[in-house]
């Protein structure tokens, strides 16, 4: 598992790519696909600030400004009420398979990378981003879709819930004609929690 040390400046899991095992996504990927066009766009705030996802859509249930802790704070977006009955069962499963329990969700969200579509090489930079995990639910997936993290293609099949190494450059492109879902979150451990904050 991952460096859990408050001392070090991020979480390390050791790995490109890990996955957690199963997970049974039925609910979620209907409640997702059901949306209608206009929640794709109700919160376009990782659009209009990462020029890295200009190609994607979020239903947003949970962000955090980019100073969390010290200078920011946790936001339920209005990506929550229209997934969260469905979204936080999985997450708990998830969390209380993999991870040590009681940390903090900073960020969830169904995420679209449109059809044609592209995140380039990044890495997540943020303060926040190095202290917690970041896990991927796939939702739906097509031949075309290629994932690479540190340079290498992963595997991202529906029905599975996986780990990546923000900490090294990831990316993303979607070369079929279908868009491509992902459920994500990010969720920070107990003992990686900065001051305890809630």
């Amino acid at each position: 598992m991952g460096v859990h040390d408050p001392g070090n400046s991020a979480v390390d899991i050791g790995v490109n790519h890990r996955c957690l095992g199963e997970v049974d996504t039925a609910a979620l990927r209907g409640r997702i696909l059901e949306q209608p066009a206009e929640a794709w766009i109700e919160q376009a705030i990782r659009q209009q600030t990462y020029e890295v996802h200009r190609d994607t859509q979020s239903i947003v249930m949970l962000f955090c400004d980019e100073g969390w802790p010290e200078d920011g704070e946790l936001y339920r977006e209005s990506g929550y009420e229209r997934l969260a009955d469905v979204a936080l069962p999985i997450i708990d499963h998830i969390i209380d398979s993999s991870y040590e329990t009681g940390g903090i969700v900073l960020r969830a969200m169904a995420a679209k990378l449109v059809a044609g579509g592209r995140i380039p090489p990044h890495r997540d930079s943020l303060s926040s981003f190095h202290i917690g995990h970041r896990i991927h639910v796939p939702i739906t997936t097509n031949p075309g879709v290629r994932f690479t993290v540190a340079g290498k293609p992963y595997p991202f099949d529906v029905g599975y819930a996986y780990e990546i190494n923000n900490q090294q450059k990831h990316s993303v492109m979607n070369l079929g004609d279908e868009d491509r879902i992902t459920f994500i979150f990010d969720y920070v451990p107990p003992d990686r929690v900065p001051g305890g904050a809630q």
